[in-house]
């Protein structure tokens, strides 16, 4: 894991990057200037339990790629999941948490994911761990809207104008960031 100091802010943002484009640096640029981040860990995966391997470039082909669009210094491009062992989301973050006791998370995603985020295991956990914070994507800006979490955790819904003191909240709080947005996504450059 990336070195880190007592008090830092630090955004987490995970996914396959299979691969990395336009959009993931908007959102990790969204991130670092709306929520006021120390750093940003761009956490490469080995693979997500939710969508087929074929295709999946390898690890570190993807790592690569990541950090040559990688250009803010704050970005650190990690892939600790491996080391870890661990495949879910909430298993890593509840290790990200438990060797980083001294530091404040916020859990970022695309509003694309947040449709599914249902699906994940433990997402409740993970709801209830870290602030989130949603990065409008195209096509998905409604789609809070309907989602399980936005419903289950409505009252934990933070002011997007709030966002950069989303990390003092005791979590659950979450917020939706409105933005520019980039219709390019992982999916359509690998031609599926």
């Amino acid at each position: 894991m990336p070195h880190t100091e007592r008090g830092m802010v630090i955004g987490l943002f995970g996914g396959s990057f299979n691969p990395p484009h336009e959009g993931h640096r908007l959102v990790a640029d969204i991130a670092l200037r709306r929520l006021g981040l120390d750093q940003l860990w761009w956490m490469v995966t080995p693979g997500n339990p939710l969508k087929a391997r074929n295709g999946l470039k390898p690890l570190s082909q993807r790592i690569a790629l990541c950090e040559a669009m990688a250009s803010d210094p704050r970005i650190k491009v990690t892939a600790f999941e491996k080391r870890l062992g661990t495949s879910y989301t909430a298993r890593t973050l509840e290790q990200v948490k438990k060797r980083n006791r001294h530091v404040h998370f916020i859990w970022i995603m695309g509003a694309d994911n947040l449709k599914s985020f249902h699906l994940w295991q433990n997402w409740r956990k993970i709801a209830e761990t870290f602030p989130i914070a949603v990065i409008d994507r195209p096509g998905s800006t409604l789609s809070y809207l309907s989602s399980k979490m936005a419903h289950g955790f409505e009252r934990a819904r933070v002011d997007e104008e709030d966002a950069g003191v989303l990390w003092r909240r005791k979590p659950p709080a979450w917020t939706f960031i409105h933005g520019p947005r980039s219709t390019l996504s992982s999916t359509a450059l690998r031609g599926e």
